[in-house]
């Protein structure tokens, strides 16, 4: 499956289509190559899903968010990474102007344990090698969408490697990053947290 067209702005619309038929996938435009190429497909989605990924992250939430479970896989492709979110158990409300939407993020940490006061406080801050302003992160994500409690999200991103994030910490926050305030998008406490592992030696 393969789509090539001259005009730029006609390319993105397209993708934008196979977006839809296929699954929700977020990418940034800059991962375009020159002549019109993607960088990943959305075509190749549903063959990736049926590989194991090359690393995994089982979420949990925190005593607050005991009902909050899922997970995040990660594969590594040629020009990047795609993540594949799966999570159930949000906070969800019968207000139908209720966002739902709840901040996602790869934190430095190693561990998803906590002190007396913060929920997943060893997880520290975003993961960001190069020191850039939020939303410049590496570990930067869109937000999860909830929907009655469920969300579902895939995304390519070519700011890290697999390699790069083993035996970090994906986490999931109470409230939408507004990808603007310093130094995390404000969006709240840590409701869950996974910690990311390599699948090379196990199951996922």
């Amino acid at each position: 499956c393969h789509v090539n067209y001259d005009d730029a702005s006609t390319t993105i619309i397209m993708f934008s289509v196979l977006c839809a038929l296929f699954i929700t996938i977020v990418t940034s435009l800059h991962t375009v190559k020159a002549g019109g190429d993607f960088l990943f497909s959305a075509c190749k989605l549903p063959g990736l899903l049926k590989q194991p990924p090359d690393a995994y992250a089982k979420i949990s939430g925190s005593k607050f968010n005991p009902d909050i479970s899922g997970s995040a896989s990660f594969y590594q492709v040629k020009d990047g990474v795609v993540l594949v979110a799966e999570v159930k158990g949000l906070p969800s409300s019968d207000w139908p102007c209720d966002p739902c939407i709840f901040g996602f993020h790869i934190h430095e940490g190693s561990s998803c344990s906590r002190n007396s006061d913060e929920p997943f406080s060893d997880t520290k801050a975003h993961y960001n090698p190069d020191r850039c302003p939020h939303p410049e992160h590496a570990g930067d994500l869109p937000p999860l969408f909830g929907n009655r409690g469920y969300a579902f999200m895939a995304v390519f991103t070519d700011r890290f490697s697999v390699d790069e994030i083993i035996n970090r910490t994906i986490v999931i926050h109470e409230s939408p990053d507004d990808f603007t305030t310093q130094p995390s998008g404000n969006s709240g406490k840590k409701i869950a947290c996974g910690r990311i592992l390599p699948c090379d030696h196990r199951p996922c």
